[in-house]
């Protein structure tokens, strides 16, 4: 059995877990998720605590087990609390900024990038440099936030690039001119 499997599932007031032909539902003041199970695995509702079960051991069933653990306290943490990744650009001239629904940003290429949020997703630019993606889905909060850094990833002789909020980018030496040297 799994470790994390095994971990009991807190859910805080005003969340309601609910699991119903292999689909679990997740509804809180921020929103609903649902996410549906394979394999041989039970979700108990028990008052304010939810448990996984593995009803078998074959391998899957188990490989699985922690997986869904985790993937539902996401859920109950991001419909009671929500996530939030933060971006930061740096570079000479480099900014972004909201046009409406759409981020807009000026990155070093001949032309402004457009992005335009999934559904679920908030796009904001507290200032030019920085940009917040906030959501209820982990995963989808992730991808977004991926997806914008890899419009420019942070290069390591200058430094250059969008970087995650407190990323440490590795700087390597530049090139050496050899004179002088036998």
């Amino acid at each position: 059995m799994s470790r994390i499997g095994k971990k009991v599932i807190a859910v805080p007031a005003g969340v309601t877990v609910s699991f119903e032909n292999g689909v679990v539902t997740v509804k809180g003041p921020k929103g609903t998720l649902t996410r549906e199970i394979l394999g041989n695995i039970d979700v108990k509702n028990e008052g304010a605590e939810v448990h996984v079960v593995a009803c078998d051991e074959l391998k899957e069933t188990n490989a699985r087990h922690g997986l869904y653990r985790a993937l539902i306290a996401d859920m109950v943490k991001g419909v009671s609390e929500g996530f939030v990744r933060a971006l930061e650009i740096k570079g000479v001239g480099w900014k972004a900024q909201m046009q409406g629904n759409k981020l807009v940003m000026n990155i070093g290429f001949s032309h402004p990038v457009e992005y335009t949020a999934p559904a679920g997703i908030t796009l904001e630019c507290p200032t030019a440099t920085d940009i917040t993606v906030s959501g209820i889905d982990k995963v989808l909060v992730g991808q977004v936030a991926a997806d914008l850094r890899a419009y420019r990833t942070p290069e390591p002789y200058h430094g250059y690039g969008i970087r995650y909020k407190g990323e440490q980018v590795e700087h390597k030496e530049g090139k050496t001119s050899g004179k002088g040297k036998k």
